[in-house]
């Protein structure tokens, strides 16, 4: 099994540490047919891409991809879940810019209300982490359900969810789940709880630097330890 495409990359945009342009050669020279630029969205405070800088990266994009016209670049996002009604920090305007919106939960992001900061704050508290099952199921659920998503990334990873609830959801909303190379999620044995399920999976390095690009090891051994078909998996051959 053959990673051929990077959809789950990060830039100097949000908390990466290389330039879109040093992501896309650093594809070039490992042989992937596709690459995307996925910074975080601006509703995270701590490194997500400032809202007025979207145009910019479409025009770099758009440069790149005549610079560059061996592999397809993309310019996606991977939005912040906010809250257990499913809202992310993308609106019309950020949509405007992107080809496909990645969509998890992630710390330092700005809950509109107190109860979502509440959330975050329980669940990096790693003995109350189990009490917020059910409100980061909702979260996760209601963000596939209102919201056209691609990718969920990493689910479960800072907050438990009910992943058989999750996958549902995936199913009936066609979105893609990740088997992250960077984090545990999803695990073996969430794959193998929702295997059954009609959905599909992506693998993704979530690249903070350019040469982290397809180092999916982790994730593709997870994946077949689980006894996951290639033919299951968007990214691979």
């Amino acid at each position: 099994m053959k990673c051929i495409a990077e959809y789950h990359t990060h830039t100097k945009y949000s908390d990466g540490k290389s330039t879109m342009e040093e992501n896309v050669i650093s594809a070039r020279k490992i042989g992937l047919k596709k690459i995307g630029i996925s910074d975080h969205g601006y509703m995270h405070k701590g490194f997500g891409v400032k809202y007025k800088d979207y145009p910019k990266m479409k025009a770099e994009v758009e440069m790149l991809r005549e610079k560059y016209q061996d592999i397809k670049i993309f310019l996606g996002v991977e939005a912040n879940i906010l809250d257990d009604k499913g809202n992310i920090d993308v609106d019309d305007y950020v949509r405007n810019y992107v080809d496909y919106v990645m969509a998890g939960y992630h710390f330092g992001s700005m809950p509109p209300n107190m109860r979502g900061l509440t959330n975050h704050i329980r669940n990096f508290i790693k003995p109350l982490k189990s009490k917020e099952i059910d409100y980061n199921t909702r979260a996760l659920v209601n963000a596939m359900r209102d919201n056209q998503i691609f990718i969920l990334t990493h689910p479960g990873d800072k907050g438990d969810v009910y992943i058989e609830e999750v996958a549902k959801m995936a199913e009936k909303t066609k979105t893609v789940m990740e088997i992250s190379a960077h984090h545990e999620y999803l695990s073996k044995e969430q794959i193998l709880k929702i295997k059954h399920l009609d959905i599909k999976f992506s693998i993704g390095s979530d690249a903070h630097h350019h040469t982290h690009i397809g180092m999916t090891e982790k994730a593709i051994k997870r994946a077949v330890s689980a006894g996951l078909a290639s033919s299951r998996i968007i990214n691979v051959i």
